[in-house]
């Protein structure tokens, strides 16, 4: 089985990585994407994957971690004043630049997660985190950059959508390149029958993860969905299943087990299918 989101590149993993990857591969797990949120833990996603066979990297820079790019700029004057995108969208196009040499290994099969989120974290890393909308703007620009990066490098797009559904449809339907039909994920996919509309139109895949195992609206959204749109991820070490922290990628199976039995197919078939849709969407 192949988790397609997990964050073996976070703190909670150090030092374990052996036994965690291990611990997946006894239970048929076998392939991980590893997703960066910035800069640096890009650069660590691509060491573990050239490291750890059946491991992959993708890079990029997660909306939330713009904001420390947000706040040490002056965004706000950029919007106000004459001319201010371009200037916005040259420096945050010289940001995204930085993440090409991660981008270039031959491990790296995505740009993600990468998007946009309107969620107000109460905990966070951030001094003075707000969401405002000089911050959201922010997310937007560099969410076209990266996307742009995916489609000039042949790369797959991990999408995070969080509360922002309405910006992300609005900015997809602008930006949208044919050549990410099939290579597109929207992870961790919030219960939404617009954006599985979307999904589907686009022939993009829809992530799901452990909390689908209590979350009762979700487990309605994901009857609907078509396992040939399916993908597994554990998001870990967060999201999981049995509710115990840290998540691990052989949390797939429990998963696995779970979409079993919510939409009445047999276990080798789910294991079967989302294991291809998850190649596919890689290129794998």
């Amino acid at each position: 089985m192949f988790d397609t989101h997990c964050h073996l590149n976070f703190q909670a993993f150090e030092g374990k990585l052996e036994t965690i990857i291990k611990d997946a591969e006894a239970v048929d797990v076998n392939q991980i994407v590893v997703p960066g949120t910035d800069l640096e833990t890009s650069k660590k996603a691509v060491e573990i994957a050239e490291k750890f066979k059946g491991v992959y990297a993708a890079v990029g820079i997660h909306p939330h971690h713009v904001f420390e790019i947000y706040s040490k700029s002056s965004v706000s004057k950029f919007f106000n004043s004459s001319g201010s995108p371009s200037r916005l969208r040259r420096q945050t196009s010289q940001v995204v630049k930085n993440l090409t040499p991660s981008l270039l290994s031959k491990k790296t099969v995505a740009v993600g997660e990468v998007g946009l989120d309107r969620h107000y974290y109460q905990k966070t890393k951030h001094e003075d985190y707000k969401v405002d909308e000089e911050f959201v703007e922010l997310q937007k620009e560099f969410l076209k950059e990266q996307i742009k990066l995916a489609v000039k490098h042949g790369k797959s797009l991990i999408l995070h959508n969080r509360e922002a559904k309405h910006d992300m449809l609005k900015l997809l339907n602008e930006v949208w390149d044919k050549r990410l039909e099939g290579r597109a994920v929207f992870h961790c996919c919030e219960p939404d029958e617009e954006l599985l509309e979307f999904a589907k139109a686009h022939k993009m895949f829809i992530g799901v993860d452990g909390d689908v195992v209590y979350w009762q609206e979700k487990q309605g959204f994901i009857k609907k969905v078509p396992l040939e749109m399916l993908v597994f991820e554990t998001d870990s070490p967060y999201l999981s299943p049995l509710r115990k922290f840290p998540n691990e990628p052989k949390n797939i199976k429990v998963i696995a087990e779970f979409i079993s039995e919510l939409k009445k197919v047999s276990l080798k078939e789910v294991e079967e299918k989302t294991t291809e849709n998850a190649r596919k969407l890689f290129n794998i």
